[in-house]
């Protein structure tokens, strides 16, 4: 089974992201001198804070009672306090849930903190407001550090491909079919976060610790929504009626963006890094494609993608070449014919030995091997 190592180990360990954290530092060290203090509601710590050291230490975003700010502030630290009223946290400590992002999803989609956030992001991005955009800068850097530590020592296989693949195609099934393929290899699957291609890879992963028959059924069952539109509501409910009738699915990675509101996240990955600024989500995502990744039929989104990763490769930038895989011939010779482009760029150059064309999406995990070396 694919492994995505604990979150806490593999982060800064002068960073304190929960109560727990914060309550073993103050009784194993004896300070918070230094410390980096993330999101955490300390309203009932007053007593550990107006006794111990907090030099040089910054809290961002942490409730706290006023006697303790104004102590922690008298000693040096530097206190920002949350702001209110806001349907997000721009200091969290962690990436989302998709629970998170869908609570009150019974209420209807407009009533989930996803689509809330998208509604401030409408009304703030118009005005520009250097406060609305310092606090998306602050929530996506918050995002990205969180998304680090997550995927610490992963190897992890992007899965790129358009958001109109609808439930119920074959095309679909072959995407989930991918993803639990890749899944049961012991690899990271990492995907745009968003639904068609995006949800399928994410399904597969989390269908990865079950029986075969699992996959078989959620497709059958899935199929009755087949898309976001006309209603996210539907589309969403029906995802989450899977999660409840096969808990503890196999763990992924969805990276989306608010930037496209209209386009919802999908519930099938465990672990969802959602960001404000597209140029960050796209580099974000392919930059911890470490093992490769796989190019599904798609239109405009997927063609840049596609060139946002070949040019790391193709100058060495990050280091190795990484595997690039494109499924479906006609797709990516005639229709967008992306690929004899990419052959011509790849020529002569270490990367050329990194790419492959497959016809069907069932060759592509074999392919990443060879790739991969």
């Amino acid at each position: 089974m694919q492994t995505m190592p604990a979150h806490a180990a593999h982060h800064d360990d002068r960073e304190i992201e929960t109560l727990e954290e914060f309550d073993a530092t103050v009784s194993a060290r004896g300070t918070l001198a230094g410390h980096r203090v993330q999101a955490v509601d300390l309203t009932d710590r007053t007593r550990e804070l107006l006794g111990t050291d907090t030099a040089g230490a910054v809290f961002l975003g942490c409730a706290m009672r006023e006697e303790a700010a104004a102590k922690i502030r008298t000693d040096g630290a530097l206190v920002f306090p949350p702001v209110p009223d806001l349907p997000f946290d721009p200091y969290r400590g962690h990436v989302y849930a998709p629970d998170e992002l869908f609570e009150s999803l019974a209420d209807g989609y407009e009533a989930t903190p996803d689509a809330r956030a998208y509604a401030w992001f409408q009304r703030t991005k118009a005005d520009r407001d250097i406060y609305a955009s310092m606090l998306r800068a602050v929530h996506d850097d918050s995002v990205s550090d969180a998304l680090d530590e997550l995927l610490s020592g992963a190897r992890v296989v992007g899965v790129m491909g358009g958001h109109a693949m609808a439930r119920g195609t074959q095309e679909y099934a072959g995407a989930a079919r991918l993803g639990r393929e890749l899944a049961r290899a012991g690899l990271t699957v990492a995907t745009g976060g968003g639904p068609g291609a995006m949800e399928a890879a994410n399904l597969g992963a989390y269908a990865a610790p079950f029986g075969d028959e699992m996959l078989t059924e959620s497709l059958e069952l899935l199929a009755k929504a087949p898309h976001f539109t006309p209603s996210i509501t539907q589309w969403a409910t029906a995802a989450f009626e899977i999660r409840t009738r096969w808990p503890q699915g196999g763990r992924s990675v969805g990276i989306p963006t608010w930037f496209y509101g209209h386009e919802p996240p999908n519930a099938f990955a465990s672990h969802i890094a959602k960001y404000f600024a597209n140029a960050t989500r796209e580099d974000g995502l392919l930059a911890r494609s470490n093992a490769g990744v796989v190019f599904l039929p798609g239109a405009a989104g997927t063609v840049q993608e596609i060139f946002d990763n070949a040019t790391p490769n193709y100058y060495e930038s990050r280091g190795e070449p990484t595997p690039m895989v494109l499924v479906n011939r006609a797709h990516w010779t005639q229709k967008l014919p992306t690929w004899p482009l990419l052959q011509s760029l790849a020529r002569g150059r270490s990367m050329e030995a990194r790419i492959a064309l497959v016809e069907r999406i069932e060759e592509a995990p074999e392919a990443l091997k060879r790739l991969g070396g």
